[in-house]
């Protein structure tokens, strides 16, 4: 699998985004509730937005320098994730489950 991505396996676990979504639902009602709460928020998402365009645009050189150093780490790391979901079969299941 030369494209999997060990970021994007873990996303997509049931455990995971079921957990992920349910947190996504409770900051959206609790903005939804609370002005001041959602006026905070707004200045914080923003701000994480311009962080991580700067930080990317200066990351770049680095990130390109050391691609083969992260494909060797992805590669390792979906070959434990392979481990874990074979070891552990409640990953596969919503946490309610």
């Amino acid at each position: 699998h030369p494209q999997e991505n060990v970021l994007q396996r873990v996303l997509q676990l049931p455990v995971v985004s079921s957990t992920c979504e349910t947190l996504q639902r409770k900051y959206s009602s609790t903005k939804e509730s609370h002005p001041l709460m959602a006026s905070v928020c707004e200045v914080y998402e923003r701000g994480v937005q311009g962080a991580g365009a700067l930080a990317m645009w200066g990351m770049e050189p680095v990130v390109r320098r050391l691609e083969p150093q992260f494909a060797v780490a992805n590669n390792l790391a979906c070959r434990g994730l392979d481990h874990l979901e074979e070891k552990i079969p409640a990953l596969q299941y919503p946490v309610d489950k």
